[in-house]
């Protein structure tokens, strides 16, 4: 029996035969795994690839359906808007007669209203205004049928949007009057969907007479 046991551990003996199989098959083994990860890696490789291609994908489209719905809204009609035609832009220092409640261009003060999303809380210089119309803003102005309610919306509106103003208006007709250069509409209240379709196609629109030009620094 003691021969027997030394002979097993000859390198040409069983037990050599058997430690070098469970090592080939510790090896095969290993290298099942490794193609597996691998595998693994790569498929999931693929799926975040094709997840960021979607992604970017979709962004774009996104981005080019936004364009085309402010482009659409943009040249869409707005029942109710008027339109005064060519009116002038000298700088002035007196006052203005305008032909319109509140006026919407003409002549006016060489000095524009802040107008980066600022509300007035009272009465601001026609002359200034107008100024301000011509750099792209929209003036919202409202008289003493306006409700609380009409002021807070409208308020929230134009604190948000840049090149928009708001001041009260008490000589006008309308409750509410939306003015650009050379274009008004009136409402009778703040949630008519008109004054949205207003900001959209006028803020820095078609009629704006020196589009980019500051909206800040001006003087009350």
């Amino acid at each position: 029996m003691g021969s027997a046991s030394k002979q097993s551990n000859k390198p040409g003996g069983k037990g050599g035969v058997d430690r070098r199989t469970r090592i080939a098959e510790l090896r095969a083994a290993e290298q099942r795994r490794d193609r597996r990860n691998k595998v693994i890696a790569s498929v999931a490789a693929g799926v975040l690839v094709i997840g960021a291609i979607a992604t970017g994908t979709w962004f774009v489209m996104d981005q080019n359906q936004k364009k085309k719905d402010r482009e659409a809204a943009a040249n869409a009609d707005i029942p109710g808007v008027k339109t005064f035609g060519d009116l002038s832009r000298n700088h002035v220092k007196d006052k203005v007669n305008y032909p319109m409640t509140p006026p919407v261009g003409g002549d006016h003060n060489a000095v524009w209203l802040d107008c980066m999303g600022h509300v007035y809380d009272k009465p601001v210089e026609n002359e200034r205004a107008v100024h301000s119309l011509e750099h792209g803003a929209v003036w919202v102005t409202y008289n003493g049928k306006a409700t609380a309610d009409d002021i807070k919306i409208l308020t929230d509106k134009v604190k948000a949007t840049p090149y928009s103003l708001m001041s009260p208006y008490p000589d006008e007709q309308g409750t509410i009057t939306l003015n650009a250069w050379s274009t008004q509409l009136i409402v009778d209240s703040a949630s008519d969907p008109r004054v949205n379709q207003f900001f959209t196609k006028y803020v820095q629109g078609k009629q704006t007479q020196e589009p980019g030009a500051s909206c800040t620094m001006g003087e009350m």
